[in-house]
């Protein structure tokens, strides 16, 4: 990182600590000097996404109710990583159970972050490719989705006419779409 662009840390304190949000404030000193009082910063734990390709090659999707946008929203499968657990085994977990389609073929194919102007966690999205059904979902207690499965010309269509909208997801899917050949 540039020294000459980091701010160093004065001070930090906590507003609220929760079990999927801390809200954070911290005091900062800019290099030329300037000392920001009040910088709010949120911290969420690190999440992992999976462009999930199945044994007969149908890209697996999600659709689910976003309370917070008060949308319907296609996504790709995924979520938070839990405690030390490692991204790929995070997401070999997560496919399992929002799915219930078993992958064992994972590769990297981004990491990023989905606000660093106010959040502090990353987002790690795999191409997982062979998935076999071999459950049904094992959903957590607040989560409803629905598991589709779309051709690859079809997820191309989707991401054209803007029908992903979580930009994580959509940069997952870019990223995919990219290794796959197809872009």
């Amino acid at each position: 990182m540039s020294k000459e662009l980091t701010w160093k840390l004065l001070s930090s304190h906590y507003i609220h600590k929760g079990p999927w949000a801390t809200l954070r404030i911290d005091k900062c000193e800019m290099p030329d000097g300037r000392i920001v009082e009040d910088y709010y910063v949120l911290e969420y734990s690190n999440w992992v996404n999976g462009v999930a390709i199945t044994e007969d090659n149908k890209v697996l999707m999600v659709k689910q109710y976003r309370h917070a946008a008060g949308i319907i929203s296609l996504e790709i499968p995924g979520g938070v990583i839990d405690g030390d657990e490692k991204p790929v085994e995070a997401l070999r977990r997560e496919l399992l159970e929002e799915t219930g389609y078993q992958f064992d073929d994972f590769e990297l194919l981004c990491t990023v972050y989905g606000n660093p102007a106010t959040a502090n966690n990353q987002t790690f999205t795999y191409l997982a490719k062979g998935g076999k059904k071999v459950q049904g979902q094992s959903l957590d207690a607040h989560e409803e989705l629905i598991v589709e499965e779309y051709t690859i010309a079809e997820v191309k269509q989707l991401l054209l006419e803007n029908k992903v909208v979580q930009a994580m997801h959509c940069t997952g899917l870019f990223f995919g779409m990219m290794k796959l050949g197809a872009l």
